[in-house]
């Protein structure tokens, strides 16, 4: 894991009256360790928003918090352990998986849950249907593959992953499927918004892996590839989905949940703390518009937060009371 450097001065000047705010109303909350609360951050945007607007509140209320880079994966055995407190985004498609075997060990549970439906899949920019017109169909585009295909890959299509650590089993789908595809990573999201931007110029057909909620929908109108509907156990029993001896023979989730993850021991350790994160709940359009701060507007994530956070007090302030 990572440390990383706390608020910039921009931010905490952006912040100032929401310390004073926030430490009034924690004031009559039970007393939180003097200990840094240690919050994880990833490799995508609205994670990292979003982990320092949790951070910024709960540096408000007194505490002391260090963020620390930590794979997406790992990091609900950290938290299980005790080497990081919480996790804001528990995305259901990439990582519940590794959350519920965290669980079942013991050391983390479920400390909240947003207000958002997620999905995150296949996914192309509306001109590539012109290439492809028979899209969103997964059928129609292994049709299509030769469309994708690049010096890369050759005579098969490339899918444009995320990065691996995000465990999407994109070439265990291409392999159920028998699609004409190569997986390619990216390595990170970063690199997939770079690799669309580039497509726009001349439109060239690309399909990429993407979620949402993110800032990317409404920069570039698009659809999801609609495979073979998901049902539980399609990607561990291959009794279940299109063929009886494959797995991942099937899409992700189209309606999948956003939980909040914490370690055991925070309640007992940062009460008031833990009894905020409780409340912390965003929507859809909120995540979004995390994201679109940092990659879109260009700003540094804890600017980005104390902005968000400045902007929004209507929605986190209720969280203190």
């Amino acid at each position: 894991m990572t440390r990383t450097s706390r608020l910039s001065r921009s931010a905490r000047l952006a912040l100032a009256p929401i310390f004073v705010a926030a430490s009034l109303a924690g004031a009559a909350q039970a007393e939180d360790s003097s200990d840094p609360i240690t919050i994880p951050i990833h490799n995508w945007s609205s994670q990292i928003v979003m982990s320092h607007a949790v951070g910024q509140i709960f540096e408000g209320m007194g505490n002391s918090v260090e963020y620390v880079s930590t794979d997406s994966q790992a990091v609900y055995e950290a938290i299980r352990l005790g080497d990081a407190a919480l996790e804001v985004e528990v995305w259901e498609g990439a990582f519940g998986a590794s959350f519920d075997a965290a669980v079942a060990k013991g050391g983390i549970h479920e400390a909240g849950n947003h207000n958002a439906v997620t999905r995150e899949d296949w996914w192309y920019p509306l001109w590539t249907k012109e290439a492809c017109p028979g899209l969103p169909d997964w059928e129609a585009l292994n049709a299509c593959a030769a469309v994708f295909a690049t010096p890369e890959t050759g005579e098969k299509g490339r899918f444009l992953g995320g990065p691996v650590d995000w465990l999407k089993h994109d070439a265990e789908k291409v392999d159920a499927l028998s699609m004409n595809f190569t997986v390619v990573n990216a390595g990170s999201a970063a690199a997939l918004w770079a690799e669309l931007a580039a497509a726009e110029k001349d439109k060239t057909p690309i399909v990429l892996f993407n979620w949402t909620p993110n800032f990317a929908e409404a920069v570039w109108p698009g659809e999801f590839v609609e495979f073979p509907k998901w049902e539980p156990g399609c990607d561990t029993d291959p009794a279940v989905g299109l063929h009886p001896d494959k797995v991942y023979d099937c899409g992700n989730p189209a309606d999948g949940y956003l939980k909040i993850a914490a370690w055991d021991g925070m309640p007992e350790k940062w009460p008031a703390a833990y009894a905020v994160l409780q409340k912390v709940s965003f929507t859809n359009p909120q995540i979004a518009e995390m994201a679109k701060l940092v990659d879109v507007d260009g700003m540094e994530p804890e600017d980005a937060a104390a902005e968000w956070l400045s902007a929004n007090e209507a929605i986190w302030k209720p969280w203190l009371e």
